[in-house]
């Protein structure tokens, strides 16, 4: 099961289905936050806060399902269709640009929210890396500019004498700068470092271990 705070929002200009679907994800245990049109959503959803999915309707006042789909497309949030007006090739549009889900109306509620389910469990996997790349990401800040250069070079494979050629300092110098590295990023192996430095984005061409 999915984290029980997991956030859906539901997008829909139709007052009865918002209030009908709002009262049916809240009754599985999730929250809720519900708007009537794209523009309402983009002013007022918070997409950084937990994990969370978009239940969308395709026909929106303002813009369409799938102009809106395209606009959060950098935000990773999973979203499920709903549509009274669906056919094939809208189908296949959104489920190309990674929609997680396509269901007409009216919407089975068991449907829905088995559908709420696979996408809040991707969403929390999602969430949970990014968490993670972000604690990384907190420890690599802590290096100096020469512990960083140390870093670059220790988890492409190199023994401290060649960091040392390479820096054209002492290699007890780098010994110390190396064990810093290590404390710094909590890391107990070479392995470690090695994955922390990939996690956190840091541009290591050609790594070995």
């Amino acid at each position: 099961m999915s984290d029980p705070n997991s956030l859906v929002f539901i997008v829909d200009d139709d007052d009865h289905v918002r209030r009908a679907l709002s009262r049916l994800v809240r009754s599985a245990g999730y929250r809720v936050e519900a708007f009537q049109s794209a523009s309402a959503f983009l002013g007022g959803a918070d997409l950084s806060a937990r994990p969370a999915c978009l239940v969308l309707d395709l026909e929106l006042p303002d813009k369409s399902g799938l102009e809106l789909q395209r606009e959060l497309n950098a935000v990773l949030l999973p979203i499920i269709f709903i549509t009274g007006h669906g056919d094939i090739e809208t189908t296949v549009d959104a489920m190309k640009a990674g929609a997680a889900d396509f269901l007409a109306k009216p919407v089975c509620e068991s449907v829905l929210l088995e559908a709420l389910e696979r996408a809040l469990v991707r969403s929390s996997q999602v969430f949970q890396q990014a968490c993670e790349v972000a604690r990384l990401r907190e420890r690599v800040d802590r290096l100096t500019p020469r512990e960083r250069e140390v870093l670059a070079l220790v988890v492409t494979g190199r023994l401290n004498k060649q960091v040392a050629d390479d820096l054209g300092i002492a290699e007890k110098t780098i010994k110390i700068h190396r064990a810093r590295v290590m404390e710094k990023l909590e890391a107990s192996s070479l392995v470690d470092l090695v994955r922390i430095a990939d996690k956190a984005g840091i541009n290591v061409p050609g790594h070995r271990v």
